[in-house]
This record gives structure tokens, C-alpha cells and sequence, in this order.
């Protein structure tokens, strides 16, 4: 199998939801949105899962724990995907092998 990656994208405020709980920690089916795809992350076997966090880091960080492949990086403003996607780039330095890019709040992702 080819080495894997993945950016998990986990800034973001969820102004529409009209809540101060960041939008991936709402909970879909008894769980926060950000565990569905850190399990699929898990079960396809990412080598090292880079989260961009940004809107209240600190509480996405506790509630996301750190698995050894996981690390976090900081979108200190939200200016979009693409930007968040540049700013875990850095913590890939070196990375050889594939990139799989998706959003936290995916619940009814699967490992198909």
C-alpha cells in the first residue's frame, strides 16, 4: 500500500449553525461530526493525519485527543479551504506518497 496522508480541515466556526460550539464538535448520532472521519482515517490506515484547526482550537484539540499520527495545525484566520490546505502543507515537509483532503464535518463518511 502507498503511504498515506490526510489534512482533516476542522477550523471552521459554523456561523450558520448560530452556536459558539465549533461545528465540528456538534454532535450527529450521539457523537461530535469529528469523529467519523478520524475513525475512516483510522480504519483506511492514514500514516499521518494533519488537523487544521482554527475557531476555538484549544477545544477541538481536548476533544480530538492525539493519536500518534495525528498532529494539528493552527489556521489562525479562516480565509478558506484552499488557505487551510496551504497551512498544513508545512507539517507534510517531506511527505512522500498520497494526500487525502476532507472536511470534518463528513458524519456519513465510510472507508468505501
Amino acid at each position: 500500500m502507498k503511504n498515506l496522508a490526510a489534512i482533516l480541515l476542522a477550523a471552521g466556526k459554523g456561523t450558520r449553525m448560530k452556536s459558539n460550539i465549533p461545528k465540528v464538535l456538534h454532535d450527529v448520532a450521539g457523537r461530535p461530526m469529528l469523529f467519523y472521519p478520524l475513525d475512516v482515517l483510522e480504519e483506511i490506515k492514514a500514516g499521518r493525519v494533519v488537523v487544521v484547526v482554527g475557531f476555538r482550537a484549544d477545544r477541538v484539540r481536548k476533544e480530538a485527543g492525539g493519536g500518534k499520527n495525528i498532529c494539528f495545525v493552527d489556521q489562525a484566520e479562516q480565509l478558506g479551504t484552499g488557505h487551510a490546505v496551504m497551512t498544513a502543507t508545512k507539517a507534510l515537509k517531506g511527505f512522500v506518497g498520497d494526500v487525502l483532503i476532507l472536511s470534518g464535518d463528513v458524519p456519513l463518511i465510510s472507508a468505501s
